[in-house]
């Protein structure tokens, strides 16, 4: 019989993998791990994961439970999959859990450093916070730009209206790209004062196209995080391709801050006032603890600046998609929505934030799209600092943390009907988004929480209320509910594989 060395080999593998397992069980002293799926040798459950790990994921926690150890290459990772899971999580163990797990790509210029939600717990992740909370997401700053939202709406609906008297018969318009746009600008306005999508800016486009990139190359999973030893060959070259648009980038932002700078100094000069935008706050701060930095330097204030435009427009835009896709599917509650914004704002009326709080259904459409559809489904990934013990089972210090968003909004144990788009059932629920219920976490919860919730809240229901409110809404030719493909895709954000594209009707 001839030998077979493929087999031999993959034998040998296969025995030095269980040896290595068996001496990474003795060094954690025998101790009880959460319950994780059969792996392959080297790549571990890398083959499990399938193009949408969030899904696969989520499926594991019928046969092995809320809480699940996963091998990803090198890489030990545990997922929590319940609500349950997720209470005890946020509620005991946030502060083990504190620091994050960092990307290659993240490490370009410097980025992960600087950043909030990815920069090491400790003194300057406080300060920014704090930055954030008190002075800049605070509702007497969000009120003051109300007009600059408004503007930028209504820039959007007109792209709308004339990209839809350009298209064929038939043929709709790409949504989210509209509402991407707007959520652009809109950050421009509230970080820079300046339109930043507009065709009149050459800087502005040169900015938005490395901005994509950016979101491009930090969603792609990338080897070298799954197996260090081979990250100085960056075999997938997203890491060149990140340095090169963060860079791009970062000089473009850097400009901005520096005119910024030169003008605040003619103003001081010569008496000129104007109302500040997030940019002078952050030139502003100053220090006042022993520990603190007495200054933000340019640096920091740079990439604060990516940092934003990163966090608000793809999530916004891949929510106001996923949410009219959803009541596309579902006439008699797209019917209902627009009849409640007729109804508390009138059919000539633009709708204003000041009647947010009048529209209970509007509202509810947001939290169920959430629900449905987290837009990060594994939050930003977290690391344990230390070996900790977690309902019952063994962390070792170092293990990566996902927290499933998108299997907790569909945990059977907290939701009926747990995968049908049914805003009804939070008309007469407290459940919010805002980091109190861990059922319905999209934004995350704990310390660790985004820090843009009340902005992002005012951004979501304008902008989906005033597309129902301007526009009918209708599919493309030879699409309906039952055959729009509502399949999505992994990125930094969870998009539709097949961007929505519908025929908007003006009223």
């Amino acid at each position: 019989m001839e030998f077979n060395w493929t087999l031999a080999l993959i034998s040998s593998i296969s025995v030095l993998f269980l040896l290595l397992l068996r001496w990474k069980q003795n060094q954690n002293g025998g101790k009880r791990q959460p319950p994780a799926p059969p792996g392959w040798p080297i790549f571990g459950n890398l083959f499990n994961l399938g193009a949408m790990p969030h899904r696969t994921v989520a499926g594991l926690a019928t046969k092995y439970g809320p809480v699940i150890t996963l091998k990803l290459g090198s890489v030990n990772t545990v997922a929590i999959l319940s609500a349950k899971a997720a209470t005890e999580f946020f509620k005991n163990h946030d502060l083990t859990f504190m620091e994050r797990t960092i990307t290659e790509t993240s490490k370009s210029h410097g980025y992960d450093k600087s950043s909030l939600a990815l920069a090491p717990y400790g003194m300057y992740w406080r300060v920014l916070r704090k930055i954030c909370t008190v002075e800049m997401l605070v509702a007497k700053r969000i009120n003051e730009s109300s007009a600059v939202r408004r503007r930028c709406v209504n820039d959007m609906l007109t792209w709308i209206e004339k990209e839809a008297d350009l298209a064929k018969t038939g043929a709709g318009v790409h949504v989210a790209k509209f509402v991407f746009l707007a959520s652009f600008n809109l950050l421009g306005n509230l970080m820079l004062s300046r339109d930043l999508a507009g065709p009149e800016s050459k800087l502005g486009s040169e900015f938005f196209t490395a901005m994509i990139g950016l979101m491009e190359w930090g969603g792609h999973p990338n080897i070298s995080d799954l197996y260090p030893w081979l990250k100085r060959f960056d075999l997938q070259g997203l890491k060149r391709k990140m340095d090169r648009d963060v860079g791009k980038a970062i000089e473009i932002a850097k400009e901005w801050v520096e005119e910024r700078v030169e003008e605040r100094r003619k103003e001081a000069r010569h008496g000129g006032e104007r109302r500040k935008d997030f940019l002078d706050v952050l030139l502003d701060y100053e220090g006042t603890g022993k520990d603190e930095p007495e200054k933000m330097s340019e640096r920091d204030i740079t990439i604060f600046i990516l940092e934003i435009f990163l966090a608000g427009s793809e999530t916004t835009s891949s929510t106001v998609e996923w949410a009219l896709s959803e009541l596309l599917r579902c006439p008699d509650k797209m019917v209902r929505a627009k009849k409640e914004l007729n109804s508390v704002i009138g059919p000539n009326n633009k709708l204003e934030e000041s009647f947010i709080d009048d529209l209970p259904y509007l509202q509810v459409i947001i939290k169920e799209t959430l629900r449905l559809h987290a837009p990060i489904p594994f939050l930003v990934p977290r690391k344990a600092a230390h070996d900790t013990e977690f309902m019952g089972y063994h962390i070792p210090k170092d293990t990566q943390l996902f927290v499933n968003a998108w299997a907790i909004g569909r945990d059977p144990e907290c939701w009926d009907n747990p995968n049908s788009f049914e805003p009804e059932r939070f008309l007469d629920s407290k459940v919010d988004y805002r980091g109190q219920h861990f059922e319905l976490i999209p934004f995350g919860a704990g310390r660790r929480m985004c820090v843009g919730v009340p902005l992002a809240h005012r951004i979501l229901h304008l902008t989906l209320g005033s597309l129902l409110h301007e526009f009918d809404w209708e599919f493309e030719n030879g699409v309906k509910g039952e055959t729009l493909d509502m399949k999505d895709k992994m990125g930094i954000v969870v998009r539709k594989l097949e961007p929505l594209k519908a025929i908007p009707k003006k009223l």
